[in-house]
């Protein structure tokens, strides 16, 4: 039997994506873009370590909160302490206005999907919903915003 402590697995660039469900030029991008820095074999081939496994975890989380790469380059630099925090908070700022917006539109859908109306946007309580977005009131994220091609 083989003992493993004190010794790191290494896995190939192939396996790692795997892992993830990723593509292996992903990987290559995220390097490219200092937010990954796998080990090397003799063969220049590319090497990662349980370590590299968490910052990808952690890039692919943090993709899926909504954060850019640049926003997670500086979450995962330690020469960023300050920044960090002002990241964070912007961050944390947006997932709060995401929720809002999402627990508005569950409210429309649930009520959509409860009305008897024939056409819900003639529904009073349908239209009082979208109140603050037909008179211009509601604040929109840049990603929401007109023209931002979403």
């Amino acid at each position: 039997m083989k003992s493993s402590v004190g010794k790191a697995q290494m896995r190939s660039i192939g396996d790692t994506a795997s892992r993830f469900g990723l593509a292996t030029h992903v990987l290559r991008h995220w390097e490219d873009l200092g937010l990954l820095t796998p080990a090397r074999d003799g063969a220049d081939r590319r090497l990662y370590n349980d370590d590299d496994l968490v910052r990808i975890a952690v890039i692919l989380r943090s993709k899926a909160a909504g954060m850019t790469l640049d926003q997670i380059a500086t979450l995962l630099d330690d020469d960023h302490g300050p920044r960090r925090h002002a990241v964070l908070q912007e961050h944390l700022a947006d997932l709060d206005r995401r929720m809002e917006d999402m627990r508005l539109s569950r409210e429309m859908t649930v009520h959509a999907f409860e009305c008897e109306a024939h056409d819900i946007t003639r529904c009073p309580h349908f239209r009082s919903m979208i109140a603050d977005v037909l008179d211009g009131s509601a604040t929109w994220s840049a990603t929401h915003a007109p023209n931002s091609g979403v």
